[in-house]
């Protein structure tokens, strides 16, 4: 069928089963707006294109499907370049669409003319400029497969306008295939053998979970992997959900803001399964001191991945669900009681230190993140978290139990992420509960995105942490630049008033007995609902593994009763 190239943009998506585009329309992309009317797309007009990529990565990383963005250009393709970034990092499979000038004006420094293609080749997995209509509905397939296939990530296709314009015969390929981005081998049976026998004769073995588990689906076998053997497991930020963190085998969250007993038990095991995680500097410190007493098996799908951070003594590469699959009936059953009685032993001291046991009566950040989750527990749940301490704290004291329940920028650590991300998240998934947690700095980059929740009316449910500070920043700078707090002290507005503005209700929270009431308030409330909770100021998160540090080397809170009279020591928040 003849069709406009504005017109083959929609086709596509709804030939790729697209429910949800998240844009802004402008002048080099308008065709492609006009065409939209004749299309059953939903369309999210946010108010800021970096908004758009973030609620695109939301809905991606929230229902496992292909997110799509679209801007036109220069500046429209330019703002998107950090929620493209940040999609990179994490490998979350998002289509950016963007309006170029005319073909001709190309080169030419034309107005809003921007090279989008250039700017996004190290951030995306691949990017296309079309200036051929011919070529527009074999891109857009190619797109959609690469954005989806092996490790996911973005990929961009910027449409000069008169390719928007022009009209030709409209074919969409039923397959794609590009011996560049290959399906991933079958799993090396040789390696999954050798893997098991490693881990069959080990005595303090250690799973190492991260993100890859979840985006291959692949949390059925990891838990049986682990409850057939009695390994206990501990995952990367991104990781969290692998398993239930009410696992008794889950000792939750290592790396620099990780569980003192789950870093402990990576520098103490003698063989460690590091499963679809990259070696991030955040989980692993410095380098030449990491799990040093351990025979190194990583599984990956990525063969890039492997010996770039961490050289293992053992790869397996392939689809985490496949070579997990293959390596489930060569475990042998076992137990580790001995190797678990001192991973307890660890995690009761650590509770020890734990500060919720302090007996204070300011309201502090672990508190609400600990309300929130007795609030929700057992239901259907998304908690979108922005970066900074609230994002640790969440991570610490939310306790998570399904794979996609918290969403978060780990890679690429993307203030103003959360409220859009939680946006893109309440589209995708309408039926699911919706939590942005943000803290008074992230949530002032992106607090606009409160004018897509009125006009969309989507129920996302608001925690604002203030605190007055750029949190994690000033904890550094407390920590480590001798509490010389330059640039980190911020002012809010008053939060109830600027939701009031939106339309949206709200309420402030100043004291511990308000919280459960405050969020009952929220939940019961239909639509969106923002609580600004007004926290103690100079709290730190603990424990903390300092830059050029080994994961061994925590900083951590003095147990309550060191506190007392302890001189030189500021931390004990």
């Amino acid at each position: 069928m003849q069709l406009t190239g504005a017109q083959m943009v929609w086709e596509s998506l709804c030939r790729e089963g697209v429910e949800a585009v998240f844009g802004i329309p402008g002048g080099a992309i308008l065709p492609t707006y006009d065409a939209m009317s004749r299309c059953p797309v939903r369309h999210v007009l946010v108010r800021h294109e970096q908004a758009a990529a973030h609620a695109a990565d939301g809905y991606a990383r929230a229902t496992g499907r292909v997110g799509v963005c679209i801007a036109t250009s220069g500046p429209g393709a330019t703002n998107l370049v950090t929620g493209i970034a940040t999609a990179m990092m994490d490998s979350v499979p998002v289509v950016a669409i963007t309006g170029q000038v005319a073909s001709s004006f190309i080169g030419g420094d034309a107005f809003q003319e921007t090279d989008v293609t250039g700017i996004t080749l190290p951030i995306t997995k691949h990017n296309y400029l079309v200036t051929d209509i011919h070529e527009l509905p074999q891109v857009m397939a190619e797109a959609f497969y690469i954005a989806r296939s092996g490790r996911p990530g973005p990929v961009l296709v910027d449409i000069a306008k008169d390719v928007q314009q022009a009209t030709a015969e409209f074919e969409y390929p039923d397959s794609v295939d590009l011996p560049g981005f290959p399906a991933p081998h079958p799993p090396d049976i040789r390696a999954v053998e050798a893997a098991a026998a490693l881990i069959n004769a080990a005595e303090r073995p250690l799973i190492l979970a991260g993100h890859g588990v979840q985006m291959a689906d692949a949390t059925w076998e990891l838990q049986q992997i682990v409850e057939k053997a009695e390994i206990p497991v501990v995952t990367t930020l991104l990781g969290i959900g692998d398993i239930p963190e009410t696992h008794p085998l889950c000792l939750g969250m290592a790396g620099m803001h990780g569980e003192a007993y789950a870093n402990q038990a990576i520098q103490e095991c003698d063989v460690l399964i590091a499963i679809g995680m990259r070696f991030d500097d955040r989980v692993t410190g410095r380098l030449d001191s990491f799990a040093k007493q351990a025979k190194i098996i990583h599984f990956e799908l990525d063969p890039a991945e492997i010996g770039k951070n961490v050289k293992p003594d053992l790869a397996v590469v392939g689809d985490c669900k496949d070579t997990l699959g293959a390596l489930l009936p060569l475990i042998e059953e076992r137990q580790h009681k001995e190797w678990i009685a001192r991973i307890n032993s660890w995690r009761e001291e650590s509770r020890e230190r734990d500060i919720l046991n302090l007996e204070v009566d300011e309201l502090i950040p672990p508190f609400v993140m600990r309300q929130l989750w007795e609030a929700t527990r057992g239901e259907d749940v998304i908690v979108v978290t922005d970066v900074g301490q609230h994002q640790m704290w969440e991570a610490q004291y939310y306790i998570h139990e399904r794979p996609r329940q918290l969403i978060t920028s780990g890679g690429l650590g993307t203030m103003g992420f959360a409220l859009p991300a939680a946006l893109g998240a309440q589209v995708g998934r309408p039926e699911a509960e919706v939590w942005a947690v943000c803290g008074d700095g992230g949530f002032q980059m992106t607090m606009q995105e409160l004018g897509t929740l009125m006009q969309e009316r989507l129920p996302v449910k608001i925690a604002i942490i203030v605190n007055g500070f750029l949190g994690m920043v000033r904890q550094w700078q407390q920590l480590f630049y001798e509490k010389r707090y330059a640039g980190t002290p911020i002012m809010s507005p008053d939060y109830v008033k600027l939701a009031d503005a939106y339309g949206i209700p709200a309420r402030s929270v100043t004291r511990n007995e308000e919280v459960a009431e405050a969020i009952a308030e929220a939940r019961e409330t239909e639509g969106p609902f923002l609580l600004a909770f007004h926290v103690k100021e100079e709290v730190n998160v603990y424990p903390m593994v300092a830059p050029g540090a080994g994961v061994g080397e925590m900083i951590r809170r003095p147990k309550p009763r060191i506190v007392q009279g302890y001189s030189g020591v500021e931390p004990s928040w």
